[in-house]
């Protein structure tokens, strides 16, 4: 059944004159009641009549955001960057997560069809994320962070080349004998083929046993330690692709009663909070996590607010953070 105003002004606890006048974008219309009519129009997935042009037009002066959830590391920190740059341009956030799968993917479809926002960000989108019909028939502006192969514009870290740097540190350290606790994704994928390079290139290349797959969690990256000592495979290194799993690989090796760095250095990809306070503390990947956010942002706004194009891949830097765990 066609959602109509009267049912998004009841939603809103709003009249139908007010609702009108936020899909118009007058201007004596409290912020606060603007986002709500606007939250409700795109929760229920109201489609404004021909001649509700002023959100059509997209002049909502709201940008939205994206997010797989705001659990997973490191969203906090891109979250911020997009907050300190749209905050300063005078528009507003329309936050939504991924998290309950096939039911946010249409509560997004209809924010998308409903004109709910000027331009959207999209966190580290699932393919169904990236493919939807919606999003691509929109004609929006839309600037992806962390999209692995994305069709739209993008920012990411170069996650490559910092895997690159730690596989060229443990070489210079004298660790020939790697293993690599590698997880699910490009991302992961990425990290491993940029460290693999490296040792190819110094004649040390990785074999089958040298490699483990491991879910972002600690207890897996502990698992994992249990696998490569039962394997047999002898290892000086360990490269986690993931902060926590090297966490939990720091404790996968005291209880096999192997020394850090001593026996086994170990670092991780991401550089998190907890990477300062691990045992010993994590030598580690930087990503630039908040400059992610506010590139992203800059970008989208860009084209909001002055026509600047918007395609192509914008590369950030990573770096090397050393610390006790591979000295």
């Amino acid at each position: 059944m066609r959602v109509t105003i009267a049912e998004v002004a009841r939603r809103a606890r709003v009249s139908k004159t007010t609702v009108s006048r936020v899909l118009n974008n007058k201007s004596d219309v409290d912020a606060a009641t603007a986002v709500r009519v606007r939250e409700v129009i795109a929760a229920t997935g109201y489609i404004p009549s021909a001649g509700a042009v002023g959100l059509a037009k997209g002049r909502t002066r709201l940008v939205g955001v994206l997010v797989p959830g705001l659990s997973p590391a490191g969203v906090g920190e891109v979250l911020q960057g997009v907050a300190d740059v749209v905050e300063e341009s005078d528009h507003g956030l329309l936050l939504s997560t991924a998290a309950r799968g096939a039911d946010s993917l249409e509560r997004f479809t209809h924010q998308v069809r409903a004109h709910a926002f000027d331009g959207l960000l999209l966190l580290d989108p699932p393919p169904a994320v990236t493919d939807n019909d919606a999003l691509r028939d929109a004609d929006l502006p839309v600037v992806v962070v962390d999209g692995a192969r994305s069709a739209f514009p993008s920012v990411t870290g170069d996650d490559a080349a910092g895997a690159a740097a730690v596989a060229r540190h443990f070489l210079e350290r004298g660790r020939r004998r790697v293993a690599v606790v590698t997880g699910p994704g490009e991302h992961a994928a990425s990290r491993l083929a940029g460290f693999r390079s490296v040792l190819e290139e110094a004649g040390s290349p990785l074999t089958g046993n040298a490699v483990t797959e491991a879910a972002s969690t600690a207890g897996s990256g502990r698992s994992a330690v249990r696998r490569l000592v039962a394997s047999g495979h002898g290892f000086d290194a360990v490269f986690a692709c993931d902060d926590v799993v090297a966490a939990g690989v720091l404790t996968g090796l005291r209880e096999a009663g192997r020394t850090v760095p001593g026996d086994v250095a170990v670092a991780g990809f991401g550089d998190l909070p907890l990477a300062a306070f691990t045992h010993p503390p994590l030598t580690t990947v930087r990503r630039p996590s908040r400059a992610l956010g506010e590139t992203a942002a800059r970008r989208l706004l860009g084209k909001l607010t002055g026509d600047t194009p918007l395609d192509g891949v914008t590369v950030l830097p990573t770096e090397l953070v050393v610390r006790e765990s591979a000295p």
